[in-house]
């Protein structure tokens, strides 16, 4: 059987991945006055004086909310809010056992922005943190930004954010590896949706200059006719040079391709154009834009994909439990820049100059120190920037 019947196998077993759990014994007359009423009207009035002491009397300081539209679901598309369950639920396991935050999944019925936004904002009350999770672009950028605007807790598209740190870690270790300097380096994205274009922000707050982003219709690049308003800002302060044309056009020498696109797109003909010391990413999942061995045998130097069955797997897992555990620990109104540039940092500090090495430029998704050290960095950061409103 393989992995994919296993799984489905599995989810009939388990009929769900998550259960509550009580903290609280009820087994005498006194447990229930001190858990329920009369004993719970004291807390109740002490949230009513301070708000703040929501986060104190209530389970809501490690408690996030993981929230999908079902439109973006894995690689699998539009599928709807129900049919996204699997994978909200799966990730709330993530979140406990490389965390040990609690997390709800909450699958909503609408593919309009302010209605998404309101329900979101209305239920936010209940929560420490919002993880935004496979919403389809460009209505991912637009949820998230309002939400930021109008909610007091970290509001997180981890589709966008997480991955561009985890391949920010990646990408420091790698242009270490092969003795390069990122403000010196020509980068290709291929994937300009939420991923690519989040990726491309981050790499530049890490000092990349020199980025160039390839979508369906080829470079972008400013000036080009219908753009979307997304793209259109992005061809703004990205390719300096003004290429145009394909993804082949765009491959030649250069330093970093970073796949976040489709499978197979990218031939051995095109690695071989690329600079020497090459690094690649090719992130499709299930199937990369070019597989390893692929890559590795026309010329590539470092290469690593989503995959947990080739080396130097770029997971989200590395970062989004950490980050998470950070901003609630002081109690943070947001997961800023300094944050997600703070997390890049930590991820990429796990390997040391004596590991570093082509094979093994990012930690494994079960490396114990993963989530910790993140955690610690976020939090600092946090303080750091003054987005904190406890000091830990």
């Amino acid at each position: 059987m393989d992995i994919k019947q296993e799984s489905l196998k599995k989810h009939f077993e388990w009929k769900g991945k998550l259960e509550i759990v009580s903290k609280t014994p009820v087994k005498t007359k006194e447990d229930l006055s001190l858990a329920y009423t009369p004993g719970v009207a004291q807390p109740c009035l002490e949230i009513e004086k301070d708000y703040q002491k929501s986060f104190e009397l209530t389970g809501r300081h490690n408690t996030v909310a993981v929230i999908t539209d079902g439109t973006a679901v894995l690689g699998l598309g539009d599928i709807g809010p129900e049919a996204g369950m699997p994978v909200m639920e799966g990730k709330c396991v993530l979140f406990k056992e490389f965390a040990g935050v609690d997390a709800f999944p909450i699958c909503i019925r609408s593919k309009d922005v302010d209605e998404i936004v309101r329900t979101i904002y209305l239920i936010s009350g209940g929560f420490g943190g919002i993880n935004l999770e496979d919403i389809a672009a460009p209505r991912c950028f637009e949820i998230e930004k309002k939400l930021k605007e109008i909610c007091d807790i970290p509001v997180f598209h981890d589709d966008q954010h997480g991955t561009a740190i985890v391949v920010g870690s990646a990408l420091i270790n790698a242009l270490k590896c092969a003795g390069k300097e990122i403000s010196k380096v020509k980068c290709v994205i291929n994937g300009a949706g939420s991923a690519g274009i989040a990726i491309a922000q981050h790499l530049m707050k890490l000092g990349a200059l020199n980025i160039i982003l390839v979508d369906r219709f080829g470079i972008v690049c400013e000036g080009m006719d219908n753009l979307s308003p997304v793209h259109e800002e992005m061809s703004k302060i990205t390719n300096p040079q003004k290429i145009t044309g394909t993804l082949s056009d765009a491959m030649k020498d250069a330093d970093v391709f970073i796949g976040v696109s489709a499978p197979g797109v990218v031939s051995k003909e095109m690695i071989a154009s690329m600079a020497e010391k090459s690094i690649v990413f090719p992130m499709a999942n299930p199937v990369p834009e070019i597989y390893p061995e692929d890559a590795l045998e026309a010329g590539a130097y470092i290469v690593g994909t989503g995959r947990s069955d080739f080396q130097n797997q770029i997971n989200n897992v590395l970062a989004f439990p950490g980050i998470f555990r950070g901003a609630l620990d002081v109690r943070a109104s947001d997961i800023n820049d300094e944050m997600q540039l703070a997390a890049s940092y930590a991820i990429a500090s796990l390997v040391s100059e004596s590991e570093l090495c082509p094979e093994y430029i990012i930690p494994p998704a079960f490396d114990e120190r993963i989530g910790k050290t993140v955690a610690k960095a976020v939090s600092k950061a946090a303080v750091d920037s003054g987005v904190a409103r406890l000091m830990v």
